[in-house]
């Protein structure tokens, strides 16, 4: 079931945490949660209990943005949600000792790209005050989150929120539309597929100042699944089922690109061209792993920084421990 509201998610979650054989999971939207939507298709949760002797009840909803999701999650009307590194990393800084949220899984490696429309902008040295960033939640999301971490290594670590100031909250698609068109104070997003690869193909004065990657050394995880130990600890089979539905999806990606492609234009009743879906998916740069890559930096980062107040140190400290039988970082 598809949820605007938190209020009504609240309402209509509550009492299912907490019980084995039931779990309610929230996703946002867009291609960087293809595992989920593998998931959801194929009913890989209810097969993996079967298989245990449990019959499970799961619930989907759709909330867009972190914040609401960390309410529904503390609040015990959400077993596990979704969200970028940085916010799962915040949220796991600050439950530490009481709730004790944690990640799940990777949702994959997927890069971020910085764009402009900006010709004179080549680098992030070159944006000025004129300049305008969009990103989905400015200072705190994902996307700020990186560049803040750039920005420390440019320009030095008391200056890491330069860029907060010419930063404006705006969600992907305006944001693209915005920088295609030109002509409006949003010269540049900090962007997620489709959405780089749309602005990229429309208008030949965007380009790339830089991408996620780059900054965070090499592919890194970009969206994770994440719960409180409670959950975990009082639901066992619901718990490996979920796990083990999570590696059966991204193990199915791999091997089915167009079919995964297929699923998510129908799970999530996508407008988008099919023939830009399947590029998307087959794009050696784009990873459907749940193996966490990568984390660390940002664990690591956003600690010197002051932004998180618990030093992690590995990524194990803030993962489940079912994720060590994976590679990660």
């Amino acid at each position: 079931m598809f949820l605007g509201g938190l209020a009504l998610s609240m309402a209509l979650y509550s009492g299912l945490s907490n019980a084995e054989g039931k779990i309610s999971i929230a996703q946002q939207f867009g291609i960087g949660y293809l595992i989920l939507d593998v998931v959801r298709d194929q009913q890989l949760i209810e097969k993996h209990g079967k298989q245990q002797g449990l019959d499970i009840k799961v619930d989907w909803a759709s909330i867009s943005g972190a914040t609401a999701m960390n309410e529904a999650l503390l609040a015990g009307a959400l077993d596990v949600v979704s969200a970028g590194v940085p916010p799962m990393l915040t949220m796991w800084d600050r439950t530490k000792g009481k709730q004790n949220v944690k990640a799940v899984a990777a949702l994959g490696s997927l890069p971020n790209y910085l764009l402009s429309n900006n010709p004179a902008v080549k680098t992030i040295k070159d944006f000025g005050p004129k300049d305008r960033i969009a990103v989905p939640a400015a200072g705190v999301g994902f996307q700020s989150r990186t560049l803040q971490i750039e920005t420390a290594r440019v320009f030095g670590k008391d200056d890491f929120k330069r860029f907060d100031n010419i930063s404006v909250s705006l969600a992907h698609p305006d944001a693209t539309a915005a920088l295609i068109a030109g002509g409006s104070e949003i010269n540049a997003h900090f962007s997620s597929a489709p959405f780089y690869y749309q602005a990229l193909a429309s208008n030949k004065d965007v380009h790339k100042v830089i991408s996620s990657y780059e900054i965070l050394g090499g592919p890194a995880t970009f969206n994770v699944l994440y719960t409180t130990q409670k959950f975990h600890d009082e639901n066992p089979k619901t718990y490996k089922a979920f796990y083990a539905a999570l590696l059966e999806a991204s193990q199915f990606i791999k091997t089915n690109k167009d079919k995964a492609a297929d699923t998510f234009i129908r799970v999530q009743k996508s407008k988008l061209d099919p023939q830009l879906v399947r590029k998307i998916v087959e794009d050696p740069e784009n990873d459907f792993t749940i193996s966490p890559h990568r984390t660390f930096v940002y664990a690591d980062e956003l600690h010197k920084l002051g932004v998180l107040k618990n030093k992690a140190s590995s990524w194990k400290d803030y993962l489940l421990e079912e994720a060590y039988a994976q590679p990660g970082s």
